[in-house]
């Protein structure tokens, strides 16, 4: 047996004090397959260690929630004994070191995160964030990223049906893949992970184990350099035709009553799976290495055990039923072995060559794995925006903004997207939220991801709160009733108290937004070390990025509200309470080049009032068109609209503001809505009574947007602006992409 050195502790990225620890949970010297175990279950990613103590201050319970954190995916209840499932979840470093496979993968392990817990995935969305468009590197990692969620999607039959991209130069050097899955399954078929029943089979389902991924737990636990082509191994390759196998597969075995629990081998593979679904159910586990079906010679437990191969399930089953499900899995040409048993001895156990191979009590791998409360520095608040520029031409700063790469057109991301696989796509990418019919119903989920880094940067607590506050009204936007939301915080170095500072920052925003919107949290995913070390030893952190997936219900699908101006002579209403906010805007960003001042503050009861209204008034036929107010402003979401409709606006109301202040201010809690003339005193009524201010803009008109201004008319085509907005991409990434 190899001696396990300080080197070796250090290379398993525990720390002494870590590695003293395992010593006295053993109470001997662990061997390097113990250690490997201890290093992947104590990491980051797999055991939250640096964040836990603060994610218990999330809400996470409410009438309709069935399954908070703790499973493989929230549960919440839709009515008529449905429930959504779903979860959002990182693959970073996977995607900055190999693009393709690192996105493919990340897009796989949400889908067996949800179809693990019963449920068939109906839908997928994606949160990416990327470095400056003209970063060396930055071409080849949007091309690998986009085209490995495509290929993975596409192939495996789930819809990808939105998402979200930003681009800052902080993501240079470590870019984000967030994922997310949404499901439907039937409330009384939820499958749960706790291992129970003292000498019930463990079985091993899918793929078979090869040495791809080993270590890609620890390696996303720590940060790294940009000359990451020696990592190259940690990262994962996917099989999107096997998954879909796999799908099919476990949801028949799910159909009768032959599965105790189940679990999907992401994160650390067969040592995660094994570990949690014993310590969950309070039980012990024995494996039998030699059963694992291996798909390379000579592997070691080691490396079976710390390998992240894709397409892999754990399963405890009913006594005498492993005939009725091996029937099944090769049936569906997949790997079937019985690789263990549950015991009462609370420990982990591996059998190889008629030897223990490792020999651990689960306790300290599980609930009693470190916990730190890391030393955390509020982000000092930022000054009052200083001599605020005024904007002299409102189309040509609007053209400029709509070109830019956070607010120009994603067609040629989305459009390599299958979106209308299984035929359920309701409301396609392009709009506030996507909307995907509940087969066999009338019901229709919308799902949305959202977040506003920079915000975040600036105000963490405000930046918090304003990420749940735009999914709610992303969600309202379509007629939705927002129920619950997913979270994926990916922020720098843990160690930095300036970065512990922005992540509990952070979770006191989206806590008390979640309170007051009454959207728990029911599943996330937390990704830290998001950092770059530069040649001297610094770090260069990615802004805190706390991305939120959220999902509502629609009663009836068919009445969802899309953003697209629908009719000539509509009048344009903006809904919500007005100041002209430009700090951290993206106006002051992109057309003057600062990032100054606090962000846009969020009065969560004023956008609870705001989206009940909007929510009301689509549910009863008086609004066309409705669309939130967010990046950009005003005029950024009604030419959006106009964009969608084909149709224009002529502004010619009084504004409150100067025009920088009333068209490209970011003020949260708006919405603009069209009402046709016949509907408009109505819904103004409904609003007084709401207490929700609402003021006329204008109205819309054929092929141009008009802003008329006391001292000049502003005037631009729609071809002209859809020329700007679909033009970027298709610029950066050329015909080869």
């Amino acid at each position: 047996m190899s001696a396990i050195t300080p080197e070796t502790v250090a290379e398993h990225g525990l720390s002494p004090e870590e590695y003293q620890r395992v010593l006295a949970a053993l109470g001997r010297e662990p061997n390097l397959t113990e250690l490997g175990i201890f290093s992947v279950m104590w990491s980051e990613h797999c055991s939250y260690k640096s964040s836990r103590i603060h994610l218990k201050k999330l809400p996470t319970k409410a009438p309709w929630v069935i399954q908070g954190p703790g499973e493989n995916a929230g549960v919440i209840d839709i009515g008529d004994g449905l429930a959504a499932i779903f979860k959002m979840e990182s693959h970073n470093h996977p995607s900055y070191i190999e693009p393709y496979q690192g996105a493919a993968t990340g897009v796989g392990g949400i889908l067996r995160d949800v179809f693990t817990m019963g449920a068939r995935p109906v839908a997928n969305m994606n949160a990416l964030r990327f470095g400056r468009p003209d970063h060396p590197k930055m071409r080849h990692l949007i091309a690998g990223v986009v085209h490995g969620i495509g290929g993975y999607g596409n192939c495996v039959g789930v819809p990808t049906v939105g998402g979200e991209v930003n681009f800052h130069r902080a993501y240079d050097g470590n870019i984000l893949v967030n994922a997310m899955t949404v499901g439907v399954a039937r409330t009384d078929r939820i499958f749960y992970s706790a291992a129970a029943g003292i000498g019930n089979p463990v079985v091993y389902v899918g793929s078979k184990t090869g040495r791809d991924g080993i270590h890609g737990a620890t390696m996303a636990s720590a940060d790294f350099s940009e000359d990451s082509e020696e990592k190259r191994p940690t990262v994962q390759v996917g099989d999107p035709f096997t998954e879909k196998l796999l799908i099919e597969a476990c949801l028949e075995l799910m159909a009768s009553d032959a599965i105790v629990a189940i679990q999907d081998m992401g994160a650390a593979g067969l040592t995660s799976s094994s570990v949690e679904m014993a310590s969950k159910g309070g039980v012990g586990i024995e494996l039998d290495m030699d059963a694992v079906p291996c798909r390379e010679t000579g592997m070691t437990p080691y490396e079976m055990m710390l390998s992240e191969s894709q397409e892999r399930m754990l399963m405890v089953l009913k006594p005498g039923r492993e005939a009725e499900a091996e029937a099944i899995f090769r049936k569906w040409e997949l790997d079937f072995a019985v690789i263990g048993r549950i015991t009462d001895t609370g420990r982990l156990v591996l059998k190889w060559q008629g030897a223990t191979a490792a020999d651990i009590p689960l306790g300290p791998l599980g609930d009693d794995a470190p916990v730190y409360d890391r030393p955390h520095v509020p982000t000092p608040p930022r000054a009052p925006l200083a001599d605020v520029p005024e904007s002299i031409d409102i189309t040509g700063e609007l053209k400029a903004l709509l070109a830019s790469p956070d607010l120009a057109s994603r067609r040629w991301i989305w459009e390599q997207y299958d979106h209308m696989v299984g035929a359920d796509t309701v409301q396609r990418p392009g709009g506030d939220a996507a909307v995907v019919r509940v087969h066999g119903t009338d019901k229709g989920l919308a799902i949305t991801t959202d977040c506003t880094p920079r915000y975040c940067f600036a105000d963490p607590v405000t930046g918090g709160r304003q990420a749940i506050a735009e999914a709610f009204r992303n969600l309202c936007a379509v007629g939705a009733r927002p129920l619950a939301t997913t979270d994926c915080m990916n922020f720098g170095n843990p160690q930095r108290p300036e970065i512990m500072g922005q992540f509990v920052g952070c979770i006191e925003g989206m806590a008390e937004a979640c309170a007051a919107l009454d959207m728990p949290i029911v599943s996330g995913n937390v990704s830290l070390y998001n950092e770059t070390k530069n040649e001297d030893g610094t770090g260069s952190a990615i802004l805190p990025t706390p991305a939120i997936g959220a999902v509502g219900l629609l009663d009836d699908w068919s009445r969802s509200m899309t953003i697209a101006f629908k009719g000539v002579g509509d009048i344009i209403l903006v809904v919500g309470e007005r100041s002209g906010h430009l700090g951290q805007s993206l106006w002051l960003r992109e057309i003057h080049g600062r990032e100054d001042g606090p962000p846009p503050p969020v009065d969560l009861a004023a956008e609870r009032r705001a989206g009940e209204l909007v929510r009301a008034a689509i549910e009863h036929g008086h609004v066309t068109a409705a669309h939130d107010v967010s990046d950009g402003g005003i005029a950024v979401a009604i030419a959006e609209m106009a964009l969608a409709g084909g149709i224009g606006a002529i502004i010619d109301k009084p504004q409150p503001f100067d025009c920088a202040r009333s068209f490209f201010g970011e003020d949260q809690g708006l919405y603009i809505v069209t009402v046709e003339d016949g509907a408009l005193i109505e819904f103004l009524a409904t609003a007084d009574a709401a207490g929700v201010p609402v003021e006329p803009l204008g109205r819309t008109i054929r092929s141009r947007i008009i802003f008329e201004r006391p001292d000049r008319d502003c005037a631009i085509t729609l071809d002209e602006l859809r020329a700007a907005h679909e033009g970027f991409f298709p610029a950066l990434m050329g015909p080869a992409a």
